[in-house]
């Protein structure tokens, strides 16, 4: 299924009254999956009406509540009324040009960040938003799918300690795992540009400089994406909110400590791609002054021949060597000596030798 962002879409209007949920009528109705859980409990299922959560709440150690879609303004008012959202951050949910970002509620902390993926070798980014509360978290996506999968799965087979954590534990989980995916991303990119150092290489054309600054875009996106990431998890470690415990603390500086190590790769790229650049054009400047050469030399050898030429070739009436009765052939003669012997002469030089095969035994 084709993945659509809505970064750029719908425009607020000036002057709006805080909290107003601007809505997009092609947006997709939200459709909401649950999953709760706790050491010996364990419930996952899509939920049809929102009013069904009612008697979820609070029987769970851990509810995970899992919108896809923003379509719907009602489901989303009767969810912020249910988890006690403050307005300003339900609007953030829909204002989908948010950066990184924590926000302190007191019940609960609202986290924004951005899911990148590649879908037909272009760059896209989708925006995900997470409430924690004291027993859930709610999360909200533009579209169905994402990179969440592993940690469902580890929930669903109880693996690791995912399942006898708190709800900050599981907050931790999805951020990490979005980060996380971050690294084939780059790893993508640093193939690419091996690959397009290979073409340079052999085959430089305007194509190639098209890709280097396609590349260069889509690395200064994820470095615009990066740096609020490090920033939110720095927020994320500092948090005075009790909703966030000591061990899950622990885990956190992990999950900063990847994205400074992702900005390092990022900045790592975009520097390989500049230096491609300059690469690029030196080869095709090189090898724009090997034509010249080439071509000055051809002229060099033509110049004494035209000389001769142009000498025997003037209208005057007394020219000795006119009479001459093998002159024709003996002009003709010194011409060839005279253009073999040039061009023997820069092939001794190494004139005519390419810089990388000269040193060739």
């Amino acid at each position: 299924m084709k993945r659509k962002s809505h970064l750029l879409r719908p425009k607020r209007t000036p002057g709006m009254t805080p909290g107003t949920l601007v809505i997009d009528p092609s947006w997709p109705k939200p459709v909401i999956r649950v999953i709760a859980y706790g050491p010996d409990q364990y419930l996952e299922k899509r939920i049809n009406d929102v009013s069904e959560l009612d008697g979820l709440i609070g029987k769970y150690q851990v509810l995970w509540v899992n919108v896809d879609g923003l379509g719907d303004e009602a489901a989303l008012r009767h969810l912020g009324q249910l988890f006690k959202l403050h307005p300003l951050a339900l609007e953030d949910v829909v204002s989908l040009r948010q950066r990184s970002k924590v926000d302190d509620y007191e019940t609960n902390l609202y986290t924004a960040m951005r899911m990148l993926y590649l879908q037909d070798g272009k760059l896209f980014s989708e925006q995900i938003s997470f409430f924690l509360g004291s027993n859930f978290v709610l999360t909200f996506q533009e579209n169905e799918g994402d990179c969440l999968d592993a940690v469902r799965e580890r929930i669903r087979k109880k693996g690791g300690i995912v399942c006898t954590m708190n709800a900050d534990y599981l907050l931790y989980s999805l951020i990490d795992a979005i980060v996380d995916a971050y690294f084939p991303l780059l790893e993508s990119y640093d193939s690419r540009l091996d690959d397009m150092e290979e073409i340079i290489l052999k085959h430089p054309d305007s194509s190639t400089v098209a890709l280097l600054f396609e590349v260069k875009r889509d690395l200064m996106t994820l470095r615009r994406t990066l740096w609020p990431v490090r920033e939110m998890a720095s927020a994320l470690v500092n948090s005075s909110s009790p909703l966030i415990t000591q061990p899950t603390r622990v885990y956190l500086r992990d999950c900063q400590d990847h994205a400074v190590r992702l900005l390092d790769l990022a900045e790592t790229c975009r520097e390989l791609d500049s230096s491609l650049m300059d690469f690029y054009l030196s080869t095709i400047s090189n090898r724009m002054n090997e034509i010249m050469k080439v071509l000055t030399i051809i002229s060099t050898i033509f110049i004494p021949l035209t000389f001769i030429a142009g000498v025997y070739g003037m209208n005057f009436k007394h020219m000795p060597e006119l009479e001459t009765r093998n002159g024709y052939f003996i002009v003709l003669s010194l011409m060839a000596v005279l253009g073999l012997g040039m061009f023997g002469l820069f092939i001794h030089r190494g004139w005519l030798t390419p810089a990388r095969r000269k040193h060739r035994p």
